[in-house]
């Protein structure tokens, strides 16, 4: 068992989070549906510094991934019985939030060295009734997005990029969010940028900003001029009808600190997950691969295949219990194809029977798809912040994999 050493927190406060937090909370202003006060909000400020970060027109920040991907969905148009395809290997809420929308998802499987979606698999799912993709780009990889926005050129689908664990990825020199129609990304404490909760939808379309920020906001916006100090600066426009899904100041003055040691510390990680994909390489292990067009990964999670003997869930799952017990940090299977996942049960809720038919729709028993299946009994993942560590830290990871290995028909039997 490691000893000795411990591995690094997450989050880790950016220089200067402290005194940005300091200044909300004195500022006498902690939410942009405040009385203005003369000057742009934290979030205001935040929108515009990560929109030039990914190099996009518009970011609207939402209170949460969730949020982002919901108003993302409805500024697309989707709505009651449309369609929307998503890779059946992901989290809950690639599905619960299309489901939210009064929409059916439709699982589409991923590509097993990737684990993102496949694009032969979406095309064979596209039906009348569908109305969108969404792609996610899963633990370390890209997706195949030339081919994804293809596909959905081809069929006059909007294409939303999931980019919640892909804070500064690129794919052929471009950030990952931008490729879409619209980008979505979560800042929830487990992410590589985070504020706790929090999340964003980024699009250069200004109308599909503007429907989101009316979508996150009650149906109102910003006014297209300050007010005077003191009047609301979120005005009721008619346009849209909303929700309140708001960041707060204090998320957006953390983001503004957060974002400028992101690319620090993707380097970081990026170089010990090089060093370490070698050093497992020499045991003949797989780390999950990513798509040709990219051109820098970012690591929420590390991922790496397992030799096909120990490639079951239960097998799989008493490596992982190993290697966590050998390392002192939590090493886990990849999600569950999320028609086997039990944080997908719409039937569990009744505002989501809203029509003859539509829970049958919903029925996760429709499907069975062998990829996603196959690939969530052989891959292992670990948190990011692992590899935040130093290059002792991969030996010892390297060291625990083989350990565990060598002794895996006890584990197994």
């Amino acid at each position: 068992m490691r000893a000795g050493r411990a591995w690094p927190r997450w989050p880790q406060p950016a220089p200067g989070a402290d005194a940005a937090l300091l200044e909300v909370l004195h500022s006498g202003r902690w939410s942009i549906a405040s009385p203005y006060g003369g000057v742009a909000t934290y979030e205001q400020r935040f929108a515009g510094d990560f929109a030039a970060y990914l190099g996009v027109g518009h970011c609207v920040p939402t209170a949460s991934g969730t949020a982002a991907l919901m108003t993302a969905l409805e500024a697309c148009g989707v709505g009651a019985g449309d369609e929307v395809i998503v890779p059946a290997l992901s989290w809950a809420a690639s599905a619960s939030t299309v489901v939210g929308v009064n929409a059916v998802p439709v699982f589409a499987d991923v590509d097993p060295r990737t684990l993102c979606l496949d694009p032969a698999a979406v095309e064979a799912a596209i039906t009348p009734a569908t109305r969108a993709v969404v792609v996610v780009h899963l633990y370390s990889a890209v997706a195949d997005l030339t081919a994804l926005r293809a596909v959905a050129d081809r069929h006059g689908l909007a294409l939303i990029e999931d980019s919640a664990q892909a804070h500064g990825a690129t794919y052929k020199g471009l950030k990952v969010g931008t490729l879409g129609d619209v980008g979505t990304f979560s800042m929830h404490h487990t992410k590589v940028l985070t504020s706790g909760e929090g999340g964003a939808a980024v699009t250069d379309d200004p109308a599909l900003a503007r429907r989101i920020e009316h979508l996150r906001a009650d149906g109102r916006c910003r006014a297209a001029r300050p007010p005077l100090p003191g009047a609301p600066e979120l005005v009721e426009t008619g346009e849209l009808m909303g929700s309140n899904r708001c960041l707060s100041e204090f998320q957006s003055a953390l983001l503004i600190a957060q974002l400028k040691t992101l690319d620090a510390q993707n380097s970081t990680r990026r170089a010990n997950a090089v060093l370490l994909d070698r050093l497992l390489a020499e045991q003949d292990l797989c780390p999950q691969d990513t798509s040709p067009g990219t051109t820098r990964r970012t690591y929420f999670g590390y991922a790496v295949e397992l030799p096909e003997e120990v490639r079951d869930g239960a097998a799989s799952a008493a490596v992982a219990q190993a290697l966590t017990a050998e390392l002192g940090l939590h090493v886990r299977p990849v999600y569950q194809p999320l028609f086997t996942s039990r944080l997908y049960a719409p039937s569990s809720r009744r505002r989501f029977d809203i029509g003859p038919g539509h829970l049958d729709r919903l029925d996760p028993g429709r499907w069975s798809l062998p990829v996603s299946e196959r690939a969530a009994g052989s891959f292992l993942t670990f948190h990011h912040a692992a590899l935040l560590g130093e290059e002792e830290d991969m030996h010892d990871i390297a060291e625990a994999f083989r350990r565990v290995l060598a002794r895996r028909a006890e584990l197994t039997g």
